[in-house]
């Protein structure tokens, strides 16, 4: 790297501490769920969690699994297990990794508790719906799919009447399972703790506004487990309001994310979660803090669709007006509101070999940032959890050259 990061320059975040303490004490409540009376749903990590809360199931995610496991560095053996037990390595890399956890119990938490029933929703890949498949049959347990229209230019009202009835259907399928009625007062509450909580979470991010940005992306990757997992619950509305005054205050005393923080980046694409710190430190070295991300902002998205007054109208607008379900043109809008927002210098593109969606309109989207703005972005190719798709000296070479033209262009 071009120049020596100084590991101890900056103090580290307080909340830490307590979002790990949170995040354990999540998973022991998972595991000893049946111990307890209570039921685990497997959810994908776009699919309503708000109706789970109502009837007092915990929400368990895969993708979420599968980021640890990559963060722990365990992706390649269990994605070659899967690989080994016929799927193709082309497939999604948190597919593969879970799909072969489930076999031997494996990852970083020694694999998730076994769900009661699952709950697909393809608003985020079309993946999805065969691994969901694969492991309800694994664990003999009922599957329901929640199907959303892709909404390329507007969300229709047949398409909303669709997804407005599969909302009532859903919720239908939960009263079957856990044997009791629909608590409408107790959806009420926690549709005000999801839209609060997701408030708070766009309130973190923002922080990254100030000179230094107070919080990078890669701080935002390691926060985001709450709004995703615990969304709609009171314990992510207290933790965001801890850690906003935190960064506020950091923001306050000009405590940046890194040091000397000179060039400001926005990240687009899901995380190479077993690269985070190289990929942190690679960035710092030439003063360039990633300030924002299209990933973690997404689930303050929805905020916009919230109506508090109607659950139902709610669920079916903000699962299906999802950064994902959209199409290529109100991508660009977004990333082009988030460039003026951040006050960027440089886009960094993850082409993210197991996320099709997520990568497929990326080279379109770059232009069309290009063309509209002036921004320069880099396009690297990895793999969120598969190490093995990941050439450091090739993306070393490519960041050192990117850098070069953002200095050149900044003076």
């Amino acid at each position: 790297m071009s120049e020596e990061i100084k590991k101890d320059a900056v103090p580290k975040v307080k909340s830490i501490k307590k979002m790990r303490e949170i995040m354990t004490a999540y998973y022991i409540d998972a595991k000893t769920a049946r111990q307890n009376n209570k039921k685990v749903a497997w959810i994908t990590s776009g699919g309503p969690v708000e109706p789970l809360y109502v009837m007092d199931v915990i929400p368990v995610y895969p993708e979420n699994h599968g980021a640890m496991i990559g963060a722990s560095k365990m992706g390649v053996g269990l994605c070659e297990t899967a690989e080994n037990m016929g799927y193709s390595r082309d497939l999604c890399s948190y597919a593969r990794a879970d799909i072969a956890c489930s076999t031997v119990n494996g990852g970083p938490i020694g694999g998730l508790p076994e769900p009661d029933f699952l709950v697909c929703s393809n608003n985020i890949c079309g993946t999805v719906l065969k691994w969901y498949e694969v492991q309800a049959r694994y664990y003999n347990v009922p599957l329901f799919i929640f199907d959303t229209p892709f909404c390329h230019t507007e969300f229709s009202i047949e398409a909303r009447h669709y997804v407005e009835k599969q909302v009532l259907e859903y919720i239908d399928f939960l009263e079957k399972m856990c044997g009791k009625k629909f608590d409408q007062d107790k959806a009420r509450e926690v549709l005000d703790y999801s839209y609060e909580g997701q408030r708070l979470w766009r309130e973190v991010l923002e922080t990254a506004r100030s000179k230094p940005a107070p919080l990078s992306a890669f701080d935002a990757f390691f926060h985001l487990a709450l709004i995703v997992t615990l969304r709609g619950t009171k314990t992510v509305v207290d933790y965001y309001t801890e850690l906003i005054d935190e960064m506020r205050q950091r923001a306050a005393d000009k405590i940046g994310s890194i040091p000397n923080e000179k060039y400001r980046l926005l990240w687009d694409n899901l995380p190479v979660w077993y690269k985070t710190k190289w990929l942190s430190d690679k960035f710092a070295s030439h003063g360039a803090c990633l300030v924002a991300d299209t990933y973690t902002s997404a689930w303050c998205k929805q905020l916009d669709y919230i109506d508090k007054s109607d659950f139902v109208k709610s669920m079916v607008d903000c699962y299906t007006m999802i950064y994902l379900n959209i199409g290529v043109d109100q991508m660009v809008d977004t990333v082009k509101g988030m460039v003026e927002k951040y006050d960027v210098d440089g886009i960094v593109m993850h082409s993210n070999r197991s996320c099709k969606p997520y990568s497929l309109g990326q080279y379109d989207i770059q232009r069309m940032i290009q063309k509209a703005t002036g921004v320069p972005s880099v396009m690297i190719e990895a793999d969120m959890v598969d190490e093995r798709s990941f050439s450091e000296s090739q993306i070393d070479t490519r960041i050192d050259a990117f850098m070069e033209l953002i200095k050149q262009k900044k003076g």
